[in-house]
């Protein structure tokens, strides 16, 4: 049976191993290969928050940061991204999806 993953909350990685934040709100220590925020000391020791981590590894390009873990096949960060806006989307509408209208195409 394959482990359950985690979303990174800065970038959208989605294989943590562990959960960024455990219920009682402790960091779980683990670095994202992608962005290399450390849950518990960039947020925790360091005070950085997550929306001024993400916009600066924006700013960098979005650099693979793990210098232990090969960058997955196929992998883009601007996809991984836009998963994160649209989870964070859809928690705001309690899971269910925005109505949306398109208009007719004449």
């Amino acid at each position: 049976m394959k482990s359950p993953t985690h979303m990174c909350p800065v970038c959208g990685y989605p294989s943590l191993k562990e959960t960024p934040r455990s219920s009682e709100g402790g960091g779980s220590y683990e670095i994202c290969p992608s962005c290399h925020f450390e849950f518990g000391v960039t947020d925790d020791d360091k005070g950085v928050d997550y929306n001024a981590y993400r916009e600066e590894w924006i700013t960098k390009g979005m650099p693979w940061s793990s210098t232990t873990r090969k960058e997955p096949k196929n992998w883009v960060p601007g996809s991984q991204l836009a998963n994160l806006a649209l989870r964070a989307t859809l928690s705001r509408v309690k899971g269910r999806p925005p109505r949306i209208m398109l208009d007719a195409v004449a």
